[in-house]
């Protein structure tokens, strides 16, 4: 990584977690919960609460749509993922207070989705990040991930079906496509050398494998064939299941849980945030498709987490990680 990139990311984590000011990661980090009131079988509230993402209190556009901080040379952003989590916040905290006003920030959450849904250089329609990030390589603007589009599903076809308006489930059908095509053809799969389909957060060469992006992508799958029926949403998140549930042994180190699998040197550790990320996500995803190797994964890494020891480790081996490639 060039020097200024460096520099740029140890400027991020100064305002993330030293400075008063708002941050984008304090956005993204907030305490992982499973959604006790969600339904596991038919759309309604969310599978993870999103109340603290609801209420957001950063800087928003004129119209209350949140901004993300990033500082420095990136700024202020629109995030499509962070606004979908927001909107799917409002949405859940909705279904349980018709008297809040929490209705029309979902609804304006949505609206944005439908607004900025846009087609790539391939005509797949995506919600773009308008700027440049590093991960492993700068993704240059304009980039897209399965993780928006798949938040981005979960909430569009919850809006359609609180309002009845089409053109919310119009959206989500153009999105969903991206979920159905290989990277090479403008969509967001890649399948590797064993032939396990992967849908992936961030478009890198060699895949990734991001944990948490994969999870929450295939939940958005989830919601589109509860929402309509389509059965290719439903082969599509039970071949994906299938993938994580071969391979997931692979994201356990033996004391903790790793982030991704790049194949790099040195693996990518996952921070106790997205440690504890992981295992709300796989007690969830054991729900949603019966495979008790979720839920058994996930109770292993619980207790990899009461371990001083264990945590120490983790911090240590994530701090050299991100000297050595960010």
């Amino acid at each position: 990584m060039r020097i200024t990139a460096r520099v740029q990311y140890y400027r991020r984590i100064f305002f993330a977690y030293l400075s008063p000011a708002c941050s984008q990661l304090r956005f993204w980090h907030d305490t992982p919960a499973v959604n006790e009131r969600a339904s596991l079988h038919e759309l309604g509230e969310y599978y993870m609460g999103f109340e603290a993402k609801a209420a957001y209190k950063g800087p928003a556009d004129s119209i209350g749509i949140p901004l993300l901080d990033y500082h420095g040379r990136i700024g202020r952003q629109y995030n499509p993922i962070a606004i979908a989590q927001w909107g799917l916040g409002n949405y859940n905290l909705a279904q349980r207070d018709a008297g809040a006003d929490h209705r029309p920030k979902f609804i304006k959450a949505a609206d944005w989705l439908c607004h900025t849904l846009e087609r790539n250089h391939f005509g797949i329609w995506v919600w773009n990040h308008d700027f440049d990030w590093e991960y492993r390589q700068c993704l240059k603007a304009p980039w897209y991930s399965a993780l928006a589009q798949g938040q981005g599903i979960s909430l569009l076809v919850r809006v359609h079906r609180d309002t009845g308006n089409s053109g919310y489930l119009d959206a989500a059908q153009r999105a969903f496509s991206s979920l159905l095509l290989p990277i090479e053809k403008g969509g967001v799969q890649f399948t590797d050398e064993r032939g396990d389909l992967w849908l992936e957060e961030y478009l890198v060469t060699p895949a990734t494998h991001i944990l948490n992006g994969f999870i929450w992508a295939l939940w958005g799958v989830y919601d589109y064939h509860l929402a309509t029926g389509d059965l290719r949403a439903h082969d599509l998140f039970y071949r994906c299941a299938q993938t994580l549930a071969r391979n997931l042994e692979r994201y356990d180190l033996g004391y903790w849980s790793l982030y991704e699998l790049s194949g790099a040197r040195l693996p990518m550790v996952a921070s106790p945030f997205y440690h504890h990320l992981h295992i709300v996500q796989l007690r969830i995803l054991s729900q949603l498709t019966g495979v008790s190797c979720f839920a058994r994964v996930a109770a292993r890494w619980e207790n990899y987490g009461h371990s001083r020891a264990n945590l120490a480790r983790a911090l240590c081996y994530k701090s050299a990680f991100k000297l050595c490639y960010y």
